[in-house]
């Protein structure tokens, strides 16, 4: 296992087949944001995911809407076309509404797509409440970045942060959240964060 600072520990995940595809899937108790989408515009499902996401803005009062500029042989899905960026203050967070005693699993997706035209790839902490989750580093990860953590709920309310660490901006895309069963990856002690997932099948598929 790896030492995280804060309560985390981190755990080699190799999984032959985490869920169910996506015909199937049940989004019972899922939180999908499309970070910095107006709400004039959510909710919506995303046509290859068919995960339907809705807007930010009734879980942030902090931070504006940005979009990412188009390059040239690169593709992004929907929710990660438009970012929430924060040039304010130094912690901004996300309040979530959760089930005390459910797994979850957390995933944070982080592209910058140089929307300010600066060309300034950011690199910042992102926090699960009051824990460091990881440093979300842009400028090494130029194509974006995408985050997991498994963690159960502890009350009813949960912080995702993103803390300014130095010059440059933090911004975030898409944050997920999906209860998982109770008895899938337990942590021993504080959290699960993925280092590497393999899926090993034929099918062509796509799954989540």
């Amino acid at each position: 296992m790896k030492n995280l600072r804060g309560q985390f520990f981190g755990v080699l995940i190799l999984s032959f087949r985490i869920f169910e595809f996506l015909q199937a899937q049940d989004q019972q108790g899922f939180i999908n944001l499309d970070c910095g989408l107006q709400a004039n515009e959510s909710p919506y499902t995303e046509p290859i995911t068919k995960l339907t996401f809705r807007s930010d803005v009734d879980f942030i009062k902090t931070g504006k809407s940005g979009r990412i500029q188009n390059v040239p042989g690169m593709e992004y899905i929907k929710p990660y076309t438009v970012l929430r960026y924060f040039p304010d203050g130094l912690r901004n967070c996300y309040t979530l509404s959760v089930v005390q005693g459910t797994n979850y699993l957390i995933v944070a997706m982080f592209t910058y797509g140089n929307y300010d035209n600066l060309n300034t790839y950011p690199k910042f902490d992102l926090y699960l409440g009051p824990n460091i989750w990881t440093t979300v580093d842009l400028q090494r990860e130029v194509n974006g970045t995408r985050e997991e953590i498994i963690h159960i709920a502890r009350s009813t309310s949960l912080q995702v942060c993103l803390v300014k660490t130095g010059t440059t901006t933090p911004v975030i895309s898409a944050l997920e959240l999906r209860p998982l069963r109770n008895d899938t990856y337990i942590p021993q002690s504080g959290s699960l964060k993925k280092l590497f997932r393999v899926y090993l099948t034929d099918s062509k598929d796509t799954i989540r």
